[in-house]
């Protein structure tokens, strides 16, 4: 049997942000098992925590429904305070190992910010293309910002719409699939500069998640999309919020900080507090 928490991550409360599931002491486990775990608690990811191969903390290996990621937000900062929480590593800065590399984690009582991988910019897409997939028109997109792809970890694509087009996405994931082959999925997002806020929507049923409440790993990476298309300072430091969720009633709030240098995103990092929601065991194994 194995022990494993619930977390609501990117909220103060339970029952909002994006639930998590944390498996304990599954070194042993294939990753058919823990694919097969992911797909029992059908969660938006499943994260199992590791002893680590390198010079870190722990390894964390992350699976969505349908498949495993090299880096999420989410589990990130959930497992990082579950784990200090059970007292299996310290609080304050550790390092997490994973598939995007060695990440710097800094943890507290409430919650734990998360450092993004490798930042990098992709190419332009066809915003009328991204906004016909989510049932939007033309008019909806503000081409001032071409859609594009970006990634802190893992890639998306990114379609700035005006702010009330964000509420009325209504995806085709047939058509989202189309769109996002080799990406995680489709990042429909409004930004208000003056205000350094973000509302941001994110379909990806290429990985089985039809709609994310609170997405980490697309927060850093929209990050580095907004410094690319200048709407974000080129140097020095910049945060935002990014409210995600509501739509599906599981408001979150998540923090970014990304760090620019003559118009390059260089580092970036999303934190966000986290709730306990249920603790429990697997009492039956997948198959090997």
């Amino acid at each position: 049997m194995l022990r494993y928490d619930i977390v609501d991550v990117f909220t103060d409360r339970a029952y909002a942000g994006n639930p998590l599931a944390v498996v304990h002491g599954g070194h042993e486990l294939s990753t058919e098992q823990m694919q097969a775990i992911a797909a029992e608690f059908h969660l938006s990811e499943t994260a199992f925590p590791l002893p680590p191969t390198a010079d870190a903390d722990y390894r964390l290996r992350i699976f969505t429904p349908g498949r495993e990621l090299p880096f999420a937000g989410h589990p990130s900062v959930g497992a990082a305070w579950v784990l200090a929480r059970a007292g299996l590593i310290s609080t304050g800065d550790v390092v997490q190992e994973c598939g995007a590399g060695l990440l710097p984690v800094r943890v507290d009582d409430y919650g734990a910010q998360v450092t993004g991988g490798a930042s990098e910019v992709g190419p332009a897409l066809d915003g009328a293309v991204l906004a016909a997939a989510v049932g939007l028109g033309p008019a909806d997109v503000v081409d001032a910002v071409p859609a594009g792809v970006a990634g802190a970890g893992v890639p998306y694509a990114f379609l700035v719409v005006a702010p009330d087009a964000v509420a009325r996405a209504a995806p085709d994931p047939a058509a989202v699939r189309a769109c996002t082959e080799g990406l995680v999925g489709l990042t429909v997002v409004s930004f208000d500069a003056a205000a350094s806020a973000g509302h941001v929507r994110m379909f990806a049923p290429d990985v089985g998640v039809s709609e994310d409440p609170a997405t980490g790993s697309a927060a850093v990476a929209l990050a580095v999309f907004l410094v690319d298309r200048g709407v974000l300072a080129g140097d020095g430091q910049t945060g935002f919020t990014v409210a995600q969720g509501a739509e599906i009633g599981r408001p979150s709030t998540l923090g970014v900080l990304v760090h620019a240098d003559a118009g390059t995103a260089v580092r970036t990092s999303v934190w966000g507090t986290v709730t306990a929601v249920a603790r429990g065991e697997l009492v039956a194994l997948p198959p090997v």
